[in-house]
């Protein structure tokens, strides 16, 4: 395994997983570990963080888990300057946390309307307002924000808050990453497609399929083109490219893992 991130420091927000297996958050902060990283992996959930080191293997040794409200400004703060402390500075940001909510307009609370905004976008807005700083001032840095299909296009379902969030985090990346390129630092987004994660068993499921798990996933993978559903390790690879230097010339731009989903018309 090549070490393409050895002597970098990255911050995973969305560390841990909501049930066994690969979610997009442990699988990135894994991988970036196993190549090379210090990588500090935040969750709001010690007891998940956990279960990301238990799956670590050999490379937990590199791993730092960190509790953190990414919600709140006082947190996020804390949790920055514990990377410095703890490494000595911050290369790559990878903001990951998000989860949605099902309804249109009319049928969603106000409440779980601006639970969203909170979670899915307030919550790359800072991280980045605390750790930007830290690449700036040394004119290098990559920060790849995990957006979703649901930013781009209809996906099967209504819900708008999510879908309204997540094309937010696109478009705050594509600013970010205008306003300093100057300054060294590349901003992008992974937008991800119906992936088989654990918080389709554990939440999806129960939102869309009655509980049903094995319809909801028959559902899902009808519209991917190429036949089968990714998981967060395919989602953990394209944030690895996107982070590393081989995307030296890579800034403002989006990379889509869906197995094509988003190309069909219909």
């Amino acid at each position: 395994m090549s070490l393409r991130f050895e002597n970098k420091v990255a911050i995973v927000t969305g560390a841990g997983c909501v049930g066994a297996g690969w979610g997009n958050g442990r699988a990135i902060a894994v991988r970036l570990a196993e190549e090379g990283a210090k990588v500090l992996a935040v969750d709001r959930d010690r007891a998940r963080l956990d279960e990301t080191l238990d799956l670590a293997g050999d490379a937990r040794a590199s791993i730092t888990p960190w509790v953190c409200d990414v919600t709140s400004s006082e947190s996020v703060a804390a949790m920055a300057k514990a990377c410095i402390e703890t490494y000595g500075t911050v290369d790559i940001l990878v903001n990951n946390v998000g989860g949605s909510a099902a309804g249109g307009a009319v049928e969603l609370a106000e409440e779980v309307w601006d639970l969203q905004i909170d979670i899915n976008l307030k919550s790359v807005f800072l991280t980045c307002k605390h750790v930007l700083p830290t690449m700036l001032a040394k004119g290098a840095g990559a920060i790849v924000n995990i957006s979703s299909t649901s930013g781009l296009r209809w996906t099967g379902s209504a819900q708008v808050a999510y879908a309204a969030t997540k094309a937010g985090v696109i478009q705050m990346s594509r600013v970010m990453a205008v306003q300093h390129a100057a300054q060294g630092v590349r901003v992008n987004s992974v937008v991800p497609g119906q992936l088989h994660t654990p918080m389709v068993e554990t939440r999806l499921a129960k939102q869309r399929a009655g509980g049903d798990v094995d319809t909801l996933l028959a559902q899902r993978q009808k519209r991917i083109p190429l036949g089968f559903m990714g998981d967060g390790r395919d989602t953990a690879s394209a944030v690895l490219f996107l982070a590393s230097d081989e995307a030296r010339f890579v800034t403002g731009t989006e990379l889509i893992v869906d197995g094509g989903m988003t190309a069909r018309c219909d």
